[in-house]
């Protein structure tokens, strides 16, 4: 277990210096920062368990995010108490904890592990709440799918490792995500994160992409230029559509994988590789290792820890709490006064293929955020080219056009859009009552609650 990450909001007084060094003694790792934004962006983005902090750099904006954030970090302030007025200002404010000057080492010690504990029991209850919803968390990801469950748990195994991760799946399905989620769990979180798509440049580009060159290695050449590996030092480098790297290519990356050194093209100086390497695809390497266009040893290489991640109309479940996120994410950034998706367009949303899986669905819901005239979503503002002359429109099959467009090949995964579908719209017949929707539907309360925790429909208005 990595040891607890404290960040420490400071103009770099002597005193406070001394304390860091007294925390790192401790076994924790200090983080100290001068800036109010970069201190908001580690909280942000949870690379720190507490934030130790100068009442007059911590007051409003780094509290303002404490309160409106249930897993941010507990906040202790230094004062006097003088600048917000006293310590019960302070624990307004939504400091954790508030400590008079003159403060020893031992007092900051007792808080820390307090609010060390506090925090803590905070994500724990957090992720209970979530077991009750059925929804798995990982980072800023969440399902209420099984084999995103065991995703999840997989990757939060071996996020603080070395080990190289192999992502499988469509385009669109978030694999750079789940990257980027395990970049941010890791010891390397204060490091950077760099993604490379080996499909988007030609093989002679992307060696020079990748490692560097020097100056006059080739026609254009005019000056050293840092190659991505070297650009993640200390951090993390995706390697995206690696099934697209030319065999030569392969060679030069099982090198670095394998020795860790590598060379800047036209240079004959070999340089170290410090960087954890994550690969992703969206084709079967298997196959392509079969057909010879894959190098086997490469592909061992990165299996190490391979997860496929499953197209969105596999976990059907996702789609109303996804489409949810996006909603209120667009309407914020666009100044829409969209609020939530009316019941037609939940049914749309859970009929339709989603070819493009995760992306897709992004994308019509920005698209639909904008167009739309209301405080809700509805099926015309999600898929307008169909508002008119869709088999749905006109009431012979609602909800269920999505499924003619392309159902997917599995009897069982094609059935869950309707099954959902049916689902909702008994509730909606007896306004959340689960016995009497379960009668209509023939089935008892018990396969009910099952089946509305399978599709994330538990948060439907229940009336008893």
């Amino acid at each position: 277990m990595s040891a607890p990450r404290i960040l420490l909001l400071d103009e770099a007084s002597p005193s406070l210096r001394a304390l860091a060094a007294t925390l790192e003694l401790e076994g924790f790792r200090v983080r100290q920062t001068a800036e109010p934004d970069e201190a908001l962006s580690a909280i942000r983005a949870g690379e720190c368990e507490v934030v130790l902090s100068e009442v007059h750099l911590a007051a409003q904006a780094v509290l303002a995010e404490v309160r409106a954030s249930n897993s941010a970090p507990p906040v202790i302030v230094f004062d006097d108490f003088a600048s917000l007025g006293g310590p019960s200002q302070a624990l307004r404010e939504g400091a954790f904890d508030a400590l008079a000057r003159p403060i020893s080492d031992e007092e900051v010690l007792r808080a820390v592990r307090r609010a060390l504990q506090s925090h803590a029991l905070r994500l724990e209850n957090e992720r209970l709440k979530h077991e009750l919803d059925g929804r798995a968390t990982f980072g800023e990801l969440f399902s209420v799918d099984p084999r995103m469950r065991r995703i999840f748990e997989t990757l939060a195994a071996v996020a603080d490792s070395r080990a190289t991760l192999l992502l499988s799946g469509e385009s669109g399905t978030g694999k750079t995500q789940l990257a980027h989620a395990v970049h941010k769990r890791s010891a390397r979180a204060r490091g950077p994160f760099v993604e490379v798509n080996c499909g988007a440049l030609p093989s002679n580009l992307l060696e020079s992409e990748l490692f560097g060159h020097v100056r006059g290695a080739f026609t254009g050449a005019v000056k050293d230029r840092l190659g991505k590996f070297e650009q993640a030092a200390g951090g993390t480098i995706l390697l995206d559509e690696i099934g697209t790297a030319s065999p030569e290519l392969q060679l030069k990356l099982l090198r670095v994988l394998e020795e860790g050194r590598f060379e800047r093209v036209g240079d004959t100086r070999t340089r170290n590789v410090d960087a954890r390497v994550i690969t992703a695809t969206n084709v079967d390497l298997e196959q392509e290792v079969a057909a010879g266009r894959f190098r086997a040893d490469l592909f061992y290489r990165i299996h190490v820890v391979a997860v496929e991640v499953p197209p969105l109309r596999a976990r059907l479940g996702d789609v109303a709490q996804l489409a949810e996120q996006f909603l209120t994410r667009f309407a914020r950034r666009h100044g829409r006064e969209v609020r939530e998706l009316s019941s037609a367009a939940r049914q749309r949303l859970c009929a339709h293929a989603w070819p493009g899986n995760v992306r897709e669905l992004e994308n019509a819901i920005e698209r639909a955020v904008l167009i739309s005239q209301g405080a809700r979503l509805e099926p015309g503002d999600l898929f307008p080219e169909r508002a008119a002359g869709s088999a749905g429109a006109h009431g012979t099959q609602p909800g269920f056009e999505g499924w003619q467009a392309g159902p997917p090949d599995e009897l069982k995964l094609a059935l869950e859009g309707p099954e959902r579908w049916l689902l909702l719209r008994a509730l909606e017949r007896h306004a959340g009552n689960r016995s009497a929707a379960a009668r209509t539907l023939g089935i008892n309360r018990t396969t009910l609650f099952n089946k509305m925790r399978k599709y994330a429909l538990l948060s439907f208005p229940v009336r008893t």
